[in-house]
């Protein structure tokens, strides 16, 4: 027995450091304080090593889940052929290469979760602010649709649009606008200041539109990567959601919430309307299920500019409905569910209880 282990000496090193992985999992999100605790030295870490990945102009993590895929591939391909090639010792060969393939895959999982599951035990941002998601009234939902419905109005006329009125604004501005963007409400709420550098756009980016992404946040290289094929007018409370996630922030419907309270407060037109926008989205859609002759009498107050827009978001989002949509869900349902956020991805309705309680 002795030698056996000394013969695979190193791949067992390699899973006790990954039993430590998860043991640090573990014990983050065995309470809010540990989770505070852990989540406060990930982000420090995550801030740190950010600033090396954000020297290259493209997603770096990108590539390293390419870089990861094809040596996983060749760790298969590399056992398959020495199992072949070897008359004597293909158990210790198998043992090896399995374990060690096992490991591979364990230690890209743990690190994830000590870098970002714990992150959802720790204090989020209605804990940080003191604003609560409580249950609403028909009436005051109407009332936030409402408001939200006439700010888009206004703000409509301030952007830029194609000849046929969809949102025009070039995606490099809306790019290069980004690291201010939380300025204005980081003052109402301190906890939210830090310094923002610009996201990276996703290479694959169409791809990710088949998988019903719009973008997402990588505590593997620290980097906020945004889907660039999707409709431009929801592109800046999409940059705006994942810089919310740059903050630590785990929870999607707070995310969600910042994103719109964030582009909407700030001084860009681009970002208010795209946050005015994805607010009424999630707001209408609401007040539809609750009401629908208070959600057509708000509807119908939308200027026409409005409608184009959310008849191209809504027209390029159809083409995407399908099997791997479907799955893609399903998948990211259960990883939400995994880390404690029991409504799945159903919690993104929540972000609705948010605006009117904030709005």
């Amino acid at each position: 027995m002795g030698a056996f282990f000394r013969r695979h000496r190193r791949v067992h090193i390699w899973a006790l450091g990954v039993l430590a992985l998860f043991a640090i999992y573990w014990y983050g999100i065995s309470s809010r304080g540990a989770a505070n605790a852990v989540s406060g030295v990930t982000q420090r870490l995550k801030d740190g090593y950010a600033q090396l990945w954000y020297l290259f102009p493209f997603s770096v993590v990108e590539w390293f889940y390419v870089a990861f895929i094809l040596a996983a591939a060749a760790w298969v391909v590399l056992l398959c052929r020495r199992l072949l090639a070897r008359r004597e010792g293909r158990a210790h060969t198998a043992y090896g290469g399995l374990l060690g393939l096992t490991c591979l895959f364990l230690t890209a999982y743990g690190f994830y979760c000590v870098a970002w599951g714990v992150n959802y035990y720790a204090d989020g941002f209605q804990e940080k602010s003191g604003i609560y998601a409580q249950p609403v009234t028909v009436e005051s939902l109407e009332r936030t649709a409402g408001y939200f419905s006439r700010q888009l109005a206004e703000v409509s006329e301030l952007v830029a649009r194609d000849g046929e009125g969809v949102f025009a604004v070039p995606r490099e501005e809306i790019f290069q606008a980004s690291p201010r963007i939380y300025q204005n409400i980081s003052q109402e709420f301190p906890f939210l200041a830090r310094t923002d550098r610009i996201p990276k756009r996703m290479v694959f980016s169409r791809l990710f539109s088949a998988m019903n992404f719009t973008g997402f946040y990588s505590p593997y290289t620290g980097e906020s990567n945004l889907n660039v094929d999707s409709p431009a007018c929801l592109l800046p409370a999409n940059i705006a959601h994942e810089l919310a996630h740059q903050r630590g922030i785990a929870s999607e419907q707070e995310c969600n919430f910042l994103a719109i309270a964030a582009a909407t407060s700030s001084d860009e037109p681009a970002y208010q309307y795209s946050g005015y926008l994805m607010g009424f989205i999630h707001l209408s859609n609401a007040l539809y299920r609750a009401d629908r002759d208070r959600w057509a009498d708000i509807y119908a107050t939308l200027p026409e500019v409005v409608l184009a827009d959310l008849r191209y978001h809504s027209a390029y989002w159809s083409q995407f409905e399908g099997m791997t949509a479907t799955v893609s869900k399903a998948i990211y349902d259960n990883a939400l569910k995994s880390y404690g956020q029991s409504d799945g991805i159903q919690s993104y309705g929540t972000v609705v209880d948010l605006l009117v309680a904030y709005y």
